[in-house]
């Protein structure tokens, strides 16, 4: 590139010893093994316990990604109570609580009701070894286990595509835009509309007097 105007010279920094400032990864395929042997030995060590808590299912927020639905951080104490089971006791068999969270539709709530009660149906607690339960412990092998919580439960899909179809007459006919803006007014106008009744019925009420 030709220089322009009567400039200064830039003056290249060719002798910063670039070798003690660049950070290489050469150790990531021994990070890898090391995180893999962490997560097997965390395993081990859980015994028969989920290595994943139970996760609600949540919609993604703003326009673009509320079809699509997430795991959540934990469940709401509404779903806890419609599910017949305290926050306490959710914690302690692996069903983590989100207490400020709120259920803003039926549908959502339902939802994960159905995941609670799926869980607490296949869930198997063994007691602490005391000396009143020491030969009462199931035998865990026998038992059908699945220490994969998000495979068992898994989330289900945000909305279900219709399949193509052909568009029938009624559909035709009808203007989707005229309906928004129908019940658009209907809305917007409720308030002023049940005034005015009240008022008439007022009015009547004074007339008969």
């Amino acid at each position: 590139m030709a220089v322009h105007h009567n400039n200064i010279l830039a003056n290249n920094h060719f002798r910063k010893d670039w070798q003690r400032r660049v950070k290489v990864w050469f150790d990531q395929p021994g990070a890898k093994k090391s995180r893999r042997n962490a997560r097997v030995a965390k395993a081990a060590k859980l015994g028969a316990k989920p290595l994943k808590s139970l996760r609600p299912a949540v919609r993604c927020p703003t326009l673009k990604y509320n079809t699509k639905l997430r795991e959540g951080k934990g469940f709401t104490l509404d779903e806890l109570k419609a599910a017949g089971i305290g926050r306490h006791e959710a914690r302690s068999i692996g069903i983590p609580v989100d207490h400020r969270r709120r259920n803003r539709s039926e549908e959502s709530l339902k939802l994960n009701v159905q995941r609670i009660k799926a869980y607490k149906d296949r869930v198997v607690v063994i007691p602490a070894s005391t000396k009143k339960n020491k030969g009462n412990k199931p035998d865990i092998k026998s038992l059908d286990i699945t220490r994969d919580t998000a495979a068992a439960f898994p989330i289900p899909a945000g909305i279900v595509a219709e399949k193509p179809r052909a568009i029938t007459a009624e559909e035709k006919e009808g203007n989707a835009f005229r309906v928004l803006r129908e019940a658009r007014a209907t809305h917007r106008n409720a308030g002023a509309k049940a005034a005015r009744e009240k008022k008439k019925e007022e009015e009547a009420a004074a007339a008969k007097k």
